[in-house]
């Protein structure tokens, strides 16, 4: 009666389609505006040059996706103008389909040494000063640009990128929203499928092929543990089987057009004990702490002191001790599911309108059970917004008899 077990695999998945567009994934002209944003940084940043690596960056810049490997493939923007594509020449052919800004293509041979052919070609263009790097650029790929580097200084362009990253569009927060609007219902047909002897590794399966009918490019994660092993924020390396009174966790996230999704539910698989509605509990008040935190202007580390006050008034902690909360109470999502704005105490990042990230301040117990609740905030100019509906109660968690 509270959607917990009660259908098969089969049933759950014929109940679940692809959602309606809420915006059209991101095109060349978002992309170009984007380019503009970042250049005017490069400028107030005093960056001559900014490397790309294989990397989101590049795909939010360019909507370029490569799979990173020890071959140098990128791109590099300039204060003014188009990118400059990095490729081995072997690849410039199928790169040039690729393209959808156009832009001139350094390329290099095998033989060559990627990182110095680059560089020679700035220096050939007259760049010089400081060379950004994207903060996701292998070690050996920065050192091979600081062992060619020539007039050029090395430094890290986190102030670019996430600069640009961090504060979302409606396009964006429109992509996102559908992504974990999709996740949500698949956590819902999860529910249903769960019964006495469901094995962690079919509801895995499930999660992959649900998320396939929901329209999903891929499923990134997946975390399904029942009973003890709910208090590990990770999971653990052993499937384990479920049984009546096991507390339930399920967290996962998946890519639609190119945006995230991440959310998690907990709730019981038959009656709750005191002690796991007190903790279920007291885990919602945490998740609203944060919420209510969540106000324009704000530091990011205000919202992690909130759930910690509210989690250390209820006897657990303090600090990251355990039973307790052991990690930060959020994350920034957009293109990857970890970025910034992080949530986390230090953190004096001011909330903007446009900002989104996580909030899921577990509580964990080891040896005993885990509680993490995760919905999605973003930012509007008036406050704080749920992208999803939190859980409504450890009885009804998904609102079936609200």
């Amino acid at each position: 009666m509270n959607g917990i077990g009660g259908t098969t695999i089969d049933a759950a998945l014929a109940g679940l389609s692809p959602l309606p567009r809420l915006a059209e994934p991101i095109g060349t002209p978002e992309r170009l505006a984007r380019i503009e944003r970042a250049q005017e940084l490069m400028r107030s940043n005093d960056i001559a040059a900014l490397w790309l690596d294989a990397s989101t960056n590049l795909n939010y810049f360019t909507g370029l996706s490569f799979r990173p490997s020890e071959r140098l493939h990128g791109a590099v923007l300039l204060q003014d103008g188009a990118p400059l594509y990095v490729s081995p020449t072997f690849e410039v052919e199928k790169l040039k389909t690729m393209l959808s800004i156009e832009g001139e293509i350094i390329k290099w041979d095998e033989h060559d040494s990627p990182t110095l052919v680059v560089m020679e070609s700035l220096s050939a263009m007259g760049i010089s000063g400081r060379l950004g790097l994207d903060e996701h650029t292998p070690f050996f790929t920065s050192e091979g640009f600081r062992a060619a580097a020539e007039g050029l200084e090395l430094v890290e362009a986190g102030a670019v990128t996430s600069g640009c990253r961090i504060i979302k569009t409606a396009q964006e927060i429109a992509l996102i929203k559908r992504a974990m609007d999709s996740t949500l219902l698949v956590h819902k047909a999860a529910a249903s499928i769960l019964r006495a002897g469901i094995t962690t590794t079919e509801v895995a399966a499930f999660l992959h092929a649900a998320h396939a009918r929901m329209g999903f490019s891929r499923l990134l994660f997946d975390i399904v543990l029942f009973g003890a092993p709910t208090a590990y924020p990770h999971g653990v390396p052993y499937p384990q089987t479920l049984q009546e009174g096991d507390m339930v966790l399920i967290d996962m996230g998946g890519e639609l057009d190119g945006y995230l999704s991440d959310i998690t539910r907990t709730f019981v698989f038959g009656s709750a004990t005191a002690r796991q509605r007190e903790i279920w509990d007291l885990e919602k008040a945490a998740q609203q702490a944060v919420f209510d935190a969540a106000q324009i202007g704000a530091p990011c580390s205000s919202l992690d002191d909130a759930a910690r006050a509210i989690i250390e008034a209820g006897g657990l902690g303090p600090d990251y001790s355990t039973p307790g909360l052991p990690h930060r109470a959020g994350h920034g999502i957009g293109l990857d599911v970890h970025e910034h704005p992080y949530i986390v105490r230090g953190n004096d990042t001011r909330l903007a309108a446009g900002m989104c990230f996580s909030n899921e301040p577990m509580i964990c117990s080891y040896g005993e059970f885990g509680v993490r609740l995760e919905d999605h905030i973003y930012m509007t100019a008036e406050g704080a917004a749920w992208f999803t509906e939190p859980a409504h109660s450890v009885d009804d968690p998904f609102g079936v008899t609200v």
